[in-house]
């Protein structure tokens, strides 16, 4: 078995050539890159447009002027260093800089970024603003990857969150059962922890993120498996990413493996408009065909995936495409007043993001 061993230089790739690596060095003197053998052991180095390789491995395209770091606005969210509070039950701490590999389609990128002061080591007064809000039921701990901090580091965040009576639903965002399996299967003291937090009051959710069906091989279908037997419920999401899972029979077949496994999949994003990701990036309205078409062909259980953007008004669902029109609806919106209203656009088969569009009709069909 392929145990993870992380290179962060590009020019550790033995599969890239030199000159390759010097062409690429010019990306990763931008935007960060980091990986591991056993992710890179996935990559068919003979198709140049393999999609792994495409997730993992940077791309002189990358330095194409586009978006902004922080597309979502999450600086306006952000309460206190390292804890963002959004919508009124959930608040999202971030735990980490760091990630099994970098996603080249990151949209959380700047925490990787030099100087960048985002997070906090110490997390006391985020647990305390936590504790003081009562309207807080879910947190979602995210970064970076948490399962990549220690076992006893991550115990030590999760018992503080368990003893906070409102808290109900803890999620951990990671997408570490597809970059490194093994730190999970080969860590029976992270699968008892998961179990303990998830045998009280609280419920333990690991909200993972499989992009492409050739990550969900036998090793993190079985990985998988362990975490559910432990009562930790588990979801995966991905964004829609171009030359990724952008085709529909790549898609359906990742929604299906998962469905196969009682894996929910969650949300399918469009890829945010972060500096660095037009190249991963489709027109919203050709992504949200693809993601329709996807569901042809998957049974009821694996087309329970929302199309959602993350804007920074809140999550906003297509929900339908006509001639003329397009159809979004506020999944979760950040005021709490504009929750269910419903936002008809003409259609812009130029725009990437909400804020693309020019002329919109209003429709309050919330109930």
């Amino acid at each position: 078995m392929i145990t993870a061993r992380y290179l962060t230089k590009i020019d550790q790739v033995s599969q890239l050539t030199e000159a390759e690596c010097r062409r690429l060095q010019q990306v990763t003197d931008r935007f960060a890159f980091r990986s591991n053998a056993y992710y890179l052991s996935l990559i068919d180095w003979n198709d140049p447009a393999d999609p792994i390789r495409r997730i993992a491995i940077p791309d002189p395209a990358e330095l194409e002027e586009w978006g902004e770091l922080d597309a979502s606005g999450e600086a306006d969210y952000t309460v206190l260093p390292g804890l963002e509070h959004k919508y009124p039950d959930t608040a999202l701490l971030l735990l980490t800089d760091m990630c099994g590999s970098f996603c080249r389609f990151c949209f959380r990128k700047r925490l990787f970024l030099k100087g960048n002061q985002e997070l906090v080591r110490d997390i006391s007064k985020d647990i305390e603003y936590i504790s003081q809000h009562p309207e807080i039921s879910n947190v979602l701990l995210t970064g970076g990857d948490p399962l990549l901090l220690s076992t006893e580091k991550l115990a030590k965040v999760l018992y503080r969150l368990q003893e906070i009576e409102h808290v109900k639903i803890i999620r951990i965002g990671s997408k570490i059962p597809a970059f490194d399996p093994q730190r999970i299967a080969g860590d029976s003291d992270l699968l008892r922890l998961m179990g303990e937090i998830s045998d009280g009051d609280k419920q333990l959710y690991v909200m993972t993120h499989f992009n492409h069906p050739r990550e969900l091989n036998d090793l993190a279908a079985s990985t998988l498996k362990m975490v559910l037997k432990t009562g930790t419920k588990v979801c995966s999401q991905t964004p829609l990413i171009r030359g990724v899972n952008d085709d529909p029979v790549v898609l359906r077949e990742l929604f299906n493996k998962l469905s196969y496994l009682g894996i929910p999949p969650y949300y399918v994003f469009q890829c945010r408009p972060t500096k660095g990701n037009f190249t991963f990036t489709l027109p919203l309205e050709q992504a949200y065909s693809a993601f329709v078409n996807t569901l042809k062909g998957c049974s009821g259980l694996a087309r329970r995936a929302r199309f959602v953007m993350s804007h920074k008004s809140g999550k906003m669902e297509a929900v339908g495409l006509t001639e003329n029109f397009i159809i979004f609806r506020y999944h979760r919106a950040a005021n709490p007043d504009e929750e269910g209203r419903t936002v008809v656009c003409r259609r812009n088969p130029e725009a990437y993001w909400f804020d693309d569009y020019e002329e919109i009709i209003e429709l309050d069909l919330a109930v």
